[in-house]
Formats: C-alpha cells, sequence, structure tokens
C-alpha cells in the first residue's frame, strides 16, 4: 500500500542515508570495522521501516522498533567517530539531527 506516510517516512531515511554517507566513507577510512557496522546499522533502518509499512500491525511494531534501534546504533556509532576525532560534531550535526527526527517519527509507528 503507498501511502503518503509510507512515502515521507522512507524518503527520510533516504536523506538519512544521504546525509550519512559521507560520515561512514570518513569512518571508512579510520576504522574499517566501525565503518562497516555504521553502514549496516542504516541499511537495517530502511530495510525494516519498508517491512514495517508491509506487515501486520504486531510484526509491524516490531520491524519498526527494530529500524529505531538500529538508528539508535548508527548514531551511536557516528558519535564514537566523533570521540576518536575522525570527523568534527559541526560535520555530523546534520546527518545526526536527521537520525533525531527520523527517530521520532519511527516511534510514533511503532506505538501505532
Amino acid at each position: 500500500m503507498h501511502t503518503p506516510l509510507r512515502y515521507e517516512v522512507l524518503e527520510h531515511v533516504l536523506l538519512v542515508v544521504t546525509l550519512s554517507r559521507p560520515l561512514v566513507a570518513a569512518i571508512q577510512r579510520k576504522d574499517r570495522d566501525l565503518g562497516s557496522q555504521v553502514r549496516r546499522a542504516l541499511n537495517s533502518v530502511g530495510l525494516n521501516v519498508a517491512e514495517g509499512f508491509g506487515t501486520a500491525s504486531g510484526n509491524a511494531r516490531l520491524r519498526f522498533e527494530t529500524a529505531r534501534g538500529s538508528l539508535y546504533e548508527a548514531q551511536a556509532g557516528i558519535r564514537i567517530a566523533i570521540a576518536w576525532g575522525y570527523f568534527s560534531e559541526e560535520y555530523a550535526a546534520p546527518a545526526l539531527r536527521a537520525m533525531d527526527e527520523l527517530g521520532g517519527r519511527v516511534y510514533g509507528l511503532s506505538q501505532r
């Protein structure tokens, strides 16, 4: 089912991935394992959100909760990279802000 909400949330996921792409590349150059983990977490966000929109209520809630957990994992990975000095907090701010906004939306989906 193609609803405006589904489209908006999936577009928000793609924005987060787009904003995070240079961060992941920078992490990857310094720490291959952390870069890979952040990339996998971001992929999980998108795939679980999409799956959540395509499943029944109980399973949908679980998929949205999993997506939120993966989003928090990606945020933590980026914050860890900041702590290691791979890039500045200012450089990461747009991606982290978009992640915070997406987290609120996904949380709302998990409570439906």
